[in-house]
């Protein structure tokens, strides 16, 4: 059974740095793409980038391009989503998800999700 876990939210200021972490339990840990998604308040879950577990390639949505890094450490079968220069568009709850491609950016091609994690910027 696949298990996702998120963490690493909470309150930060307009400018700051954050990390999340997804931990990751019973995949096949191929290179199926490990993504982040977020939603914020009344608007659609939108997807921010995506890493494959084995070669390590990664694809970005262009709102985040620049400022956010994902990552992997493939000993601790954990995804990061390194954050700089948060800014209060960046406020939302932020999922980790797989079972989908590398550049698939619906929501609905994905198909185990983690259970979220809050991020709030305040300016």
């Amino acid at each position: 059974q696949v298990r996702l876990v998120e963490s690493g939210g909470g309150l930060v200021q307009t400018g700051d740095s954050l990390t999340l972490s997804c931990a990751a339990s019973g995949m096949s840990f191929n290179d199926d793409a490990m993504a982040w998604f977020r939603q914020a308040p009344g608007k659609e879950r939108e997807f921010v980038a995506s890493i494959r577990w084995r070669s390590g390639n990664t694809y970005y949505s262009d709102s985040v391009k620049g400022r956010f890094t994902i990552s992997r450490d493939n000993t601790k079968n954990t995804v990061y989503l390194r954050k700089n220069n948060v800014q209060p568009e960046d406020t939302a709850v932020y999922y980790c998800t797989t079972g989908g491609g590398l550049l698939d950016t619906l929501p609905q091609l994905y198909d185990y999700w983690g259970q979220g994690t809050q991020v709030t910027v305040s300016s």
